[in-house]
């Protein structure tokens, strides 16, 4: 989703604060994705080491009365301080109901992009301009999503679906069985979408099927403008995370996730040396001493 502005950069910040008067103090802004990258489900803690030796950790997610969601005690102090150091924007493919349910640590984020992009949350509330503009892009350039969720149930078998949801009437999601899942399936309906100006990611039990224009990065980049940030900093795991990495000045991704799976790269995202939480606590630091530098520079 591109707007009207270009995005801030470190270079495009300096010039514009030098021609008109002193630098106002740099502002970093961190848009991180939440699931599989600083929160973990028990499934995707992956801890490995003694049971004596593991992290303490903290419930930060609680569905259906069961905890849901962790970050180790460790990320939470870490992330605690990045929140009050930077601009930290949770940046998330979860519908606003979904993210509603997480209580991260430290002050509530001023910002947070929700539906992969599709909602821009100022102090918690929909920002309607953008809104606007993310429904103009989106019948400008792709198809309906009426007529990719029939494709998505037509092609899908009751044998390994299990769900099939519509997020924010943005998106639609299928939760599968992924065990029976046939070889090259998401492919042929990856093949069959991008035809059609939408995206497929496989991620976990879920399939998702997202418009092309609806992006993490370009609600990043409209967070940035606001904000005015001279440095941007992302982490993400999965394939709809790519395009917010690859938007970044610096970026990290786990060595867990549909990037990793993939073999995705690029030349200015790292990649951790931890999986499963610890991956979490690890971008954290990393966060916070790309913020330390960026206030030095």
């Amino acid at each position: 989703m591109t707007t009207s502005t270009p995005p801030t950069t470190s270079a495009t910040a300096t010039a514009s604060a030098s021609a008109s008067g002193p630098a106002a103090a740099p502002v970093t802004l961190v848009a991180s994705d939440l699931d599989r990258t600083l929160i973990y489900s028990a499934a995707a803690l992956r801890l490995t080491m003694p049971d004596a030796e593991a992290p303490r950790l903290l419930c930060v997610e609680v569905y259906d009365h069961k905890p849901l969601s962790y970050l180790t005690e460790t990320a939470a102090a870490l992330l605690d301080e990045l929140a009050r150091a930077t601009v930290f924007v949770p940046t998330t493919t979860r519908t606003r109901e979904q993210y509603g349910r997480i209580q991260l640590p430290g002050p509530a984020p001023r910002f947070a992009i929700c539906a992969n992009g599709g909602h821009l949350l100022v102090d918690g509330e929909s920002d309607p301009d953008w809104q606007r503009r993310v429904a103009r892009r989106l019948a400008d350039e792709c198809a309906s999503l009426a007529e990719v969720r029939a494709h998505l149930l037509a092609a899908a078998d009751p044998a390994w679906l299990l769900k099939e949801r519509v997020a924010e009437d943005l998106f639609a999601y299928l939760v599968v069985e992924r065990t029976l899942l046939p070889e090259g399936w998401v492919e042929e309906l990856g093949t069959w979408a991008r035809t059609r100006g939408w995206t497929v990611s496989l991620q976990g039990r879920k399939i998702y099927a997202v418009p092309g224009p609806l992006t993490k990065s370009a609600a990043m980049t409209e967070v940035a403008r606001r904000t005015g940030a001279t440095l941007t900093l992302a982490a993400g795991d999965s394939l709809l995370d790519a395009d917010l990495l690859l938007a970044a000045d610096r970026a990290w991704r786990p060595a867990h996730g549909e990037l990793a799976d993939t073999g995705w790269s690029a030349p200015h995202t790292e990649v951790t040396a931890a999986q499963g939480v610890a991956a979490g606590e690890e971008i954290l630091r990393h966060f916070l001493r790309a913020a330390g530098e960026g206030r030095s520079s």
